[in-house]
């Protein structure tokens, strides 16, 4: 499967972007999805994943309540709503294929990876 993440942008502490990943191939319902960052100087983490029937999500506590991951297997996408965002979420976001299907938080259960998005929030 090939990834290409789309959405980032500048936006204003408190403002709200919607990430999107598009997936290519007909297995993409197979694949549970995950969203993970990087921030300049910081190493990569988690952020949001979700399972290949979009039934079980799971969040960096860091986003909860903000973020919402979903998917749309007719579409072969995944999405990523942010909301109140904050400058410390300023990174580049990546999307994540997971062959298992189950969604994770480790990026050493990822098979595919998209190429990134930046995001940057101002104060």
């Amino acid at each position: 499967v090939q990834l290409q993440a789309s959405g980032g942008g500048a936006v204003q502490s408190g403002g709200s972007l919607r990430l999107s990943c598009a997936a290519s191939g007909r297995t993409f319902s197979r694949y549970g999805m995950g969203w993970f960052r990087q921030a300049p100087g910081e190493e990569r983490e988690f952020v949001a994943a979700i399972d290949r029937g979009g039934g079980s999500t799971y969040y960096a506590d860091s986003v909860k309540g903000r973020f919402t991951i979903s998917r749309d297997n007719a579409k072969n996408a995944v999405y990523l709503q942010m909301n109140m965002l904050k400058p410390e979420d300023t990174a580049v976001y990546y999307c994540a294929a997971d062959l298992w299907g189950l969604g994770s938080s480790e990026e050493y259960d990822y098979d595919a990876w998209g190429q990134g998005t930046l995001v940057t929030v101002s104060s």
